[in-house]
């Protein structure tokens, strides 16, 4: 903490002693230039304050083109000076084209504070939107079955009425059942009995149930 505290103060103390030189250097050279008095004081203040308003926009706005041209011009303005009085110049008789500079920067400078404080500042950059990812749409849902009617009870069928037997056709019946029985002591069954009859299987086994 004490090494930084240092280091701080001695880069304001390096700032103070810089801006002190180069306040100087421009009061110089506006006296120099005819402007005399209180006038010769105003100069440096105002390279210093364009200086500083350029400067504090460009903070905000990197881009703006009209702050580096302003901030451009009002060091050129404190460097010139600094240059000018370092005895490149004869301050006792001071070129009809410098006098012009220095008598028209109230005007410039006027021009370019107004500019730059009356400047739109650089709009917040919008959110970023994620992008819209085209979601398929949802399958309808399958329709419900319809409930299938219970079908109707199938009506029973009637049972089949056996077929009228004539009596001569169950005596002769009854004749080959009991020939059957006595050469194979058996009862005859529906199929010999309609092979032996030759009749069709309803009517043997309507035959059959009268001999039983």
């Amino acid at each position: 903490m004490i090494g930084r505290s240092i280091r701080l103060d001695a880069v304001l103390i390096q700032a103070v002693i810089a801006g002190a030189l180069s306040f100087a250097h421009l009061h110089d050279l506006a006296e120099a230039a005819g402007q005399t008095g209180w006038k010769a004081w105003a100069y440096p203040i105002s390279v210093d304050l364009l200086l500083v308003a350029a400067w504090r926009r460009l903070r905000t706005a990197r881009r703006d083109r009209s702050a580096w041209t302003w901030f451009v011009i009002a060091l050129f303005a404190s460097l010139g000076a600094n240059i000018a009085t370092a005895g490149l110049l004869d301050l006792t008789h001071v070129p009809a084209w410098l006098r012009i500079l220095v008598a028209g920067w109230p005007a410039l400078a006027f021009l370019g504070g107004t500019l730059l404080a009356h400047a739109p500042t650089d709009p917040a950059p919008a959110p970023r939107s994620e992008p819209v990812v085209d979601r398929p749409e949802a399958p309808a849902p399958a329709p419900e079955p319809e409930p299938v009617p219970e079908s109707e009870p199938v009506p029973a069928l009637p049972e089949a009425t056996p077929p009228p037997v004539p009596p001569a056709l169950v005596d002769h019946a009854r004749k080959v059942a009991t020939e059957h029985r006595a050469r194979t002591g058996n009862d005859i069954d529906t199929a010999t009995l309609r092979a032996r009859l030759g009749v069709p299987e309803d009517l043997a086994g309507a035959i059959v149930a009268q001999l039983a």
